[in-house]
C-alpha cells in the first residue's frame, strides 16, 4: 500500500558561486544570488567522559513519533510532505553544480552551505557516505573465511559488485594496513594465515573520478575511503593513553597513539603492508594530481571515512595537505569520527588549508572520545591528555527520524554509518525536524543494525550473502563457497606493488 501527500514547496537554496571560482557560472543571475545564511558558531567541548556520554544516552526524548504515513497535517521545515512509498525511486537526481565547484570542492568556505544544508551538498555528503560505507559491504568479516580481513572483490569490481558504478568513480588501488600495537578489535586475524596475511588488513581504496562525474562537478576528484571499526565498544577497550608527535611535523603537533601506529606501521612478513597506509596511499595521491594537472585539469581530493576511518582519514589530510600543490583543495569529510590530535594539530590542518566536515550524531559516543575519561585515576595531566576536534560539524539527531525507534539506547545503532547518511538525507537545519522530501531507502539503517521501527517490517541485520555464503559442492554437501580469481587478495591486483602500473 502507499501512502503519499502532495504539498510541494520549493526547497531554500543558497547560492555558493564565488569570486574564487574559477569555473563559469551558467547564467549572469547566479553570479549575483548571496548568501543567505551563516552557520551558527558554537564552543567545542574538549571533554566528555563516557559516563556523561551514556547519561547523555539514558536521556533520550521517550515521546514516540508518527511515522510518515501516520501524519495527520502537511506541516513540515521543507514544506514538502512525508511520502512513504517503496514504489518511489530512492535515488535523488545528479544535477549539474559544476557552477559550485569553488564552494563544494574547491577552497570556498562550507559554512554557508550548511544552515540550511544546501540540497546539492547533501547529495555530495551522501555520496562521499557510500563510498565510505563500501568498506564495511565488502569487507570479509566472516572468521572461518580463507581471506579473513580482505576485501571481497577485486578493485575493479568493487564498485558495480555494490551497486556503486553511478557514482561515476574508478578504483585505482586498495590500501592495507597494520599495527605494532596490540589493537585486537581494530584489526582482524585469518585462521589461514598462509593463503593471504597474517597481519595485514584491507583498510580502503582510492578512486578517481571518471569524466562524466568530472564534468557534473566541476574538477577531477580524487577520493580515499577509510574503513572503520563497527562496534563502540571497541573503541573503550582499545583506545591508547597518550598523545604522540605526529613525524615530519612541529614538535608541539601530537596525535592519538594508536590511530598513528594504523596508519604508519609496516610488516616485513607481509606483501601487502611492506609499506605503511601512509606510504601505499601518498604516492597514488601525488601520481594521480600529477596526471591530472598535466592534462590542464582541475583536482580536489575528498578523504572520507567513518569512526576509526575518520581518524585516519584526518590523518591522512594531514600529509596531504602539507605535500601536495597548495592549488589542490584537500577535503575530509566524516562521519563519526573520534578526536584524533591537539590543538596544535588543528592549528596545522587549518594553516595548510584543509577543509573538513564531521558528521556528528548527538547520541553517539565515539565523536566524544578520547576525553577526560581516560585520564581519569592515571595521574596524567598536561598536553598529553588535550584532545581537540577540528573544522565545520554538522550535528544530527536520532530522535528527529520519525523511522527509528524512540527510548532506547542503541550505541551501535546510533554510531552506524547508514544511520548517519539516514540522519544526513533529512537533515535540513538546526531544530529543523526530518526532512519529509528524504528519499534514501530507509531499510539501509537496519543493514546491520536493528534501529528501525517494528511497524516497517523491515529486518534487523539483513545483509548478508547468501545462505552465508555456504553452497552444495558436487558431493551434495555444504561447504564455503569459494572466490573467482580475480577476487583473490594480490598485491598487483590491489595495485600496492612496485612491478605493477594502474590502469589510470
Amino acid at each position: 500500500m502507499a501512502f503519499a501527500c502532495s504539498v510541494v514547496a520549493n526547497e531554500p537554496f543558497v547560492n555558493l558561486a564565488t569570486a574564487h571560482d574559477r569555473s563559469s557560472s551558467p547564467t549572469e543571475a547566479v553570479k549575483h544570488l548571496q548568501v543567505q545564511n551563516e552557520i551558527k558558531k558554537s564552543s567545542p567541548s574538549w571533554f566528555l567522559s563516557l559516563t556523561s556520554a551514556v547519561s547523555n544516552l539514558l536521556q533520550l526524548d521517550l515521546r514516540v513519533n508518527k511515522l510518515p504515513f501516520e501524519q495527520s497535517d502537511s506541516k513540515s521545515t521543507s514544506g514538502s510532505c512525508f511520502v512513504f512509498n517503496n514504489e518511489i525511486p530512492a535515488c535523488s537526481p545528479k544535477e549539474e553544480i559544476s557552477f559550485l565547484r569553488s564552494a563544494i570542492h574547491g577552497p570556498g568556505d562550507w559554512s554557508p552551505l550548511l544552515e540550511p544544508l544546501h540540497p546539492s551538498f547533501r547529495r555530495e555528503i551522501v555520496k562521499y557516505g557510500e563510498l565510505a560505507q563500501a568498506t564495511y559491504d565488502a569487507f570479509d568479516s566472516n572468521p572461518v573465511s580463507k581471506y579473513h580481513g580482505s576485501c571481497l572483490y577485486g578493485r575493479h569490481r568493487l564498485f558495480p559488485a555494490l551497486g556503486l558504478s553511478h557514482h561515476g568513480y574508478v578504483v585505482t588501488e586498495y590500501v592495507y594496513a597494520t599495527s605494532h600495537v596490540h589493537l585486537p578489535n581494530w584489526l582482524v586475524r585469518s585462521f589461514f594465515p598462509s593463503l593471504w596475511s597474517d597481519d595485514s588488513n584491507w583498510m580502503g581504496f582510492v578512486a578517481v573520478s571518471g569524466d562524466a562525474e568530472s564534468r557534473r562537478i566541476g574538477c577531477r576528484d580524487i577520493v580515499v575511503a577509510w574503513r572503520g571499526t563497527v562496534c563502540p565498544a571497541e573503541w573503550i577497550e582499545d583506545l591508547q593513553d597518550k598523545l604522540e608527535q605526529l613525524p615530519h611535523a612541529p614538535d608541539d603537533v601530537r596525535v592519538e597513539h594508536g590511530f598513528l601506529s594504523i596508519y604508519n606501521s609496516r610488516s616485513q612478513t607481509s606483501h601487502f603492508t611492506r609499506s605503511s597506509a601512509s606510504e601505499q596511499v601518498m604516492p597514488e595521491l601525488l601520481r594521480l594530481v600529477e596526471l591530472y594537472k598535466k592534462k590542464g585539469e582541475e583536482v580536489s581530493v575528498t578523504i572520507t571515512g567513518h569512526s576509526l576511518g575518520g581518524a585516519l582519514a584526518l590523518l591522512n589530510a594531514a600529509e596531504a595537505g602539507s605535500l601536495l600543490p597548495k592549488d589542490v583543495a584537500v577535503k575530509v569529510i566524516s562521519f563519526g569520527a573520534p578526536r584524533v590530535g591537539n590543538e596544535e594539530f588543528g592549528d596545522m590542518l587549518r594553516r595548510d588549508g584543509v577543509k573538513i566536515l564531521r558528521m556528528v550524531t548527538k547520541q553517539d559516543v565515539v565523536p566524544k572520545m578520547p576525553g577526560l575519561f581516560f585520564n581519569e585515576g592515571l595521574n596524567r595531566t598536561g598536553w598529553e591528555w588535550i584532545y581537540e576536534h577540528v573544522g565545520d560539524v554538522l550535528e544530527l539527531d536520532a530522535g528527529a527520524s520519525p523511522y527509528l525507534k524512540k527510548g532506547v539506547v542503541d550505541i551501535a545503532g546510533f554510531h552506524g554509518l547508514e544511520t548517519y547518511l539516514h540522519l544526513v538525507d533529512g537533515y535540513d537545519r538546526t531544530e529543523g525536524g526530518f526532512r519529509v522530501g528524504a528519499r534514501r531507502d530507509v531499510a539501509l539503517v537496519n543493514k546491520a543494525k536493528g534501529l528501525l521501527r517494528e511497524e516497517l517490517a523491515i529486518p534487523a541485520n539483513w545483509f548478508q550473502p547468501a545462505n552465508k555464503g555456504m553452497v552444495k559442492n558436487e558431493f551434495g554437501r555444504w561447504v564455503l563457497s569459494g572466490r573467482d580469481p580475480e577476487d583473490i587478495p594480490s598485491p598487483c591486483a590491489a595495485n600496492i606493488c612496485g612491478a605493477c602500473s594502474s590502469t589510470v
